[in-house]
């Protein structure tokens, strides 16, 4: 088998867009898609034997109809000149299988789409979302129901300021995960990157400074400078030119939203960190904490 772009497909989850976007996905990368139906077992017999004969019929409807509208999908996809393979999984928890179906079929993406959770949901962080965000180590792309424009607009969100290598490194992965799909689609790439100015960051932090008294317009221009000097040297070291640099002041969760629907941007790449000390990635990072509320597809990459 060729490399797989793996695509979870949930019928509450709009599937068409999800299979296009993943046929697509696989085209633009000469992979083979793998198409999973994603649904808990059909139980429906009950512990009554007078409906036994009854349950089963409408299961085995159920899931024959669950087959046929994989087959009409796994057409479409077809359609496109790529190898398809499809498969029903009824396991839970889902994050779970779709963690050991992406490492046994050597996944080069993970495609699955995306719904607004509710605030118990966000609340309890058990989401299957959140789950993939933590566990998955391969590219994560959630679906969004829009249309994929021709000469998509593609942003990477980067955080350049911190001092290790490791988190440089992944910045550069990042952009050069969204320069490799902007390249292959002829799209246009963004670089997006906030800051906290000196107000933002807490009273707290003043506090440590009284009584004296804080420059603080001279700090904050120190601050925007700061981030400036990081971004544009890491922009530098990735062949992105100035012109495409967006820095912005507040809170990446906040603005950057409004950056993607102000801009008609397709895809937003961005990273999940793994803090020191923790074996999972922290859930609530950047990526879980914006998925809700942007406006297009969001391809998650894991350092």
């Amino acid at each position: 088998m060729n490399d797989t772009v793996l695509c979870i497909v949930e019928l509450e989850n709009y599937p068409e867009d999800v299979v296009a976007r993943a046929a697509w996905l696989a085209k633009l990368h000469k992979c083979d898609l793998e198409l999973v139906l994603s649904e808990p077992k059909t139980n429906l017999l009950g512990e009554s034997f007078v409906y036994f004969a009854e349950m089963q019929v409408l299961s085995d409807a159920i899931k024959n109809a669950q087959d046929a509208i994989l087959q009409q999908l796994a057409a479409s996809a077809e359609a496109m000149g790529i190898a398809v393979y499809t498969s029903v999984s009824h396991e839970r928890p889902e994050a779970d299988m779709i963690v050991v179906k992406a490492k046994d079929c050597g996944a080069q993406f993970v495609v699955k789409g995306s719904h607004y959770h509710s605030p118990s949901e966000r609340a309890s962080l058990v989401h299957t979302d959140w789950q993939l965000i933590r566990k998955l180590d391969c590219p994560l792309w959630f679906v969004k129901p829009t249309q994929w424009k021709d000469a998509p607009v593609i942003v990477a969100a980067v955080d350049p300021t911190y001092s290790d290598d490791k988190q440089a490194n992944f910045d550069r992965g990042i952009i050069k995960r969204a320069q490799d799909i902007s390249e292959k689609c002829d799209g246009k790439l963004l670089l997006f990157h906030t800051y906290q100015r000196l107000e933002e960051i807490g009273s707290h932090v003043t506090w440590q400074f009284k009584p004296e008294k804080l420059p603080v317009d001279e700090l904050d221009d120190k601050i925007r400078e700061e981030h400036r000097n990081a971004v544009e040297a890491l922009a530098a070291a990735c062949d992105v030119p100035a012109d495409a640099i967006h820095q912005l002041p507040g809170r990446t969760h906040e603005l950057l939203p409004t950056f993607a629907r102000a801009n008609g941007v397709s895809l937003v790449v961005m990273g999940a960190i793994a803090r020191s000390g923790l074996k999972q990635r922290i859930v609530g990072s950047t990526a879980a904490r914006v998925l809700d509320h942007l406006p297009c597809d969001v391809l998650v990459v894991h350092n």
